[in-house]
């Protein structure tokens, strides 16, 4: 599978449908993705597309004593109001994205076009609509929130077989949740047990917006998601909703994150300059106990080793003694440095290593 396209993917999800406002769900949209210009971030902004008229049964549907369902009722859209904001969403420059919640709404995610599907917790285990965002080819990520072990493996099973790029979210399904609450070891359990999984995070925590980032990230995450809204026209934002300048402080998170975990995590670092100078400076050199003389071999009766380390000198790395020890081709002074170029030695006809040796040291 080619998991590639989950690799620094930010999810933006609208909440509660925006309230059921075109209007408003472009003002998000407008707002936002100036965030995710501005630090140069690849965000995907994702919608909640659900059929109502069909995912509420029809004697429910009007219940307002059913807090859920009134809240569903009230944010109810139409395919021609998403479709707009669809085209919105491509035209700042970011990913459209969603949640189907029924079948119907997966075909609305054909019908645009969307790149990836997201599978919220509640379904992850909803077999009837899993089978029907396979049949798309589209890549998926799927929040494991209350998720057993078994129903992951076989979720991950599922998935690979059909060879459908996968993303899990490590994701705790309370909104919004404690501190205490974030489990990120859990990270470390979904990296181990599917390796060949993007394994990402869903945050709903709301303390702070660089903590878990810096956690996460560190642990190997990499995608995040979080839900996002406006307060300028006076809306109460729900607390695990994140507003555009705390997204803009979890985006500088993350690049503070990748800024200081480095490089590559499965190969050796290269080495800064500065880091090779200062051990440089702490290497003992090889000083001559004696007068040495030219073709004598160097045993442990003619040397004694101390800093500074000067430029040319052999060091205590390089020293060899014994049945391969290093023969002089030159004579040494007592207390002299002894240099590679009067050793005869395997870097004699490098070069590149000789001038290694001239360039370290004082």
């Amino acid at each position: 599978m080619n998991n590639e396209i989950f690799n620094d993917l930010f999810v933006l999800e609208m909440a509660s449908n925006h309230q059921g406002s075109v209007d408003r769900g472009l003002a998000i949209i407008d707002r936002f993705s100036k965030v995710v210009r501005f630090n140069n971030m690849r965000a995907a902004i994702k919608l909640q597309f659900r059929d109502i008229d069909n995912f509420i049964h029809k004697d429910f549907i009007d219940r307002e004593d059913i807090r859920y369902v009134k809240r569903l009722s009230d944010t109810k859209m139409s395919k021609e109001d998403f479709s707009r904001l669809v085209d919105a969403i491509r035209q700042s420059g970011c990913i459209p994205m969603s949640t189907p919640f029924d079948e119907k709404s997966v075909d609305w995610c054909i019908e645009f076009d969307m790149p990836i599907i997201k599978v919220a917790s509640a379904d992850n285990n909803d077999w009837t609509l899993l089978e029907k965002i396979a049949h798309t080819r589209r890549p998926v990520i799927i929040s494991t929130g209350g998720m057993t072990q078994k129903d992951m493996d076989d979720v991950v099973t599922f998935f690979k077989h059909r060879a459908i790029p996968l993303a899990l979210n490590h994701c705790i399904a309370a909104y919004p949740h404690e501190d205490n609450e974030c489990e990120l070891n859990q990270i470390d359990y979904l990296k181990h047990r599917y390796p060949d999984v993007v394994i990402g995070y869903s945050c709903h925590e709301y303390h702070d917006w660089t903590a878990s980032m810096y956690i996460a990230y560190g642990k190997g995450v990499r995608t995040f998601e979080r839900h996002i809204d406006i307060n300028d026209d006076g809306f109460k934002v729900a607390t695990y909703s994140s507003l555009p300048d705390q997204i803009d402080t979890w985006f500088k998170a993350w690049h503070k994150a990748v800024e200081m975990c480095g490089t590559s995590s499965n190969q050796r670092r290269n080495f800064i300059d500065r880091e090779i100078a200062y051990l440089d400076s702490y290497v003992r050199g090889v000083y001559a106990k004696r007068d040495l003389v030219a073709g004598q071999t160097l045993t442990e009766d003619d040397y004694y080793m101390a800093i500074p380390l000067q430029k040319g000198q052999i060091s205590s790395r390089e020293l060899m003694l014994g049945k391969f020890g290093h023969k002089l081709l030159n004579s040494c002074s007592k207390d002299q440095p002894i240099t590679i170029e009067i050793l005869d030695t395997p870097y004699s006809g490098n070069e590149e290593l000789l001038k290694s040796f001239r360039n370290r040291g004082l």
